[in-house]
């Protein structure tokens, strides 16, 4: 495991030192991705709202480099589509700054489609980063997933474990802690939870067939679709890191793989995956370039 993925909103700013920190002893083993995009008010650390205007990305850059203790971001993402940016212009800046040598590759974390395009033409989009599980399987659909493939652009899925309820863990009796992610999200209200454990069953009768747990089933069908794929599974516990990685060492037949497509064909998705407000900054397409 050498990808790690880290961004300014993360705490906001906390996680990149502890990100810098725990990696510098082995720093030339491992690459790193940070993400921009969020106008963050450096006293109160309160988020404004979106920013990838040229001026607020270098000035990012720079506290990620700080923060990370490195020379150079491997990998750099737009967090989110600025509704007020043309995507042109966020190439362009990350391709100075490639040129600064102060980043290595440029990517893009939910774009829309003509937004993703439209970057590639003035700067090559070494990844893009989507949500993509057995739960939530738009790019697949949307055309995001077709585009990589096309531009041989590679795919990096967050919540591979989709945030944490193909594990098993979560029933509709679970609760949420206010400052949780997952409180107040749609597909996370009892009634949906109750519904979708019916994808759970399907990785959990994988699991018992092939000795593993749901979790690395989950991994295992991702890891399956394409070898342009990288998962990013998050956790704060040792053993369920140790568990995620071995999910490496599971092989899943084109058989299996079919069976378990089939048996997700009948399943809908039960309850959106954001808030109204989180749902409005995914898929994004970037305004266009003035004249």
């Amino acid at each position: 495991m050498t990808f790690f993925d880290t961004a300014e909103v993360y705490g906001p700013f906390l996680n990149e030192e502890v990100v810098g920190e725990a990696l510098r002893p082995i720093r030339d083993q491992v690459v790193i991705a940070t993400k921009f995009g969020f106008d963050i008010d450096p006293t109160t650390r309160k988020i404004r709202g979106l920013s990838s205007r040229p001026e607020h990305i270098r000035q990012a850059v720079e506290g990620s480099l700080k923060r990370l203790g490195v020379e150079m971001i491997d990998l750099l993402y737009q967090h989110r589509v600025d509704p007020d940016v043309p995507i042109e212009d966020v190439a362009g800046t990350v391709k100075d700054l490639i040129a600064q040598g102060k980043v290595t590759h440029f990517g893009l974390s939910e774009p829309g489609l003509q937004t993703l395009r439209r970057a590639h033409t003035v700067q090559p989009v070494t990844a893009v980063q989507n949500e993509y599980s057995l739960w939530w399987r738009a790019p697949e659909t949307n055309g995001i997933l077709d585009a990589c493939d096309e531009l041989g652009i590679g795919f990096v899925p967050f919540s591979p474990l989709g945030r944490g309820f193909l594990t098993g863990a979560i029933s509709k009796t679970t609760a949420f802690a206010q400052g949780d992610l997952r409180h107040g999200v749609p597909r996370f209200s009892p009634e949906a939870i109750e519904k979708n454990q019916a994808f759970v069953n399907i990785l959990e009768h994988f699991a018992l067939a092939k000795e593993a747990t749901p979790a690395q089933i989950a991994l295992a069908w991702l890891l399956a679709q394409r070898p342009s794929i990288v998962p990013i599974p998050g956790t704060t516990k040792l053993d369920r890191l140790k568990e995620n990685l071995a999910a490496m060492d599971i092989v899943l037949t084109d058989a299996d793989i079919q069976a378990i497509d089939t048996e997700a064909a009948r399943i809908r998705p039960e309850g959106e995956r954001y808030t109204p407000a989180q749902g409005a900054m995914a898929g994004r397409e970037a305004p266009p370039l003035s004249v």
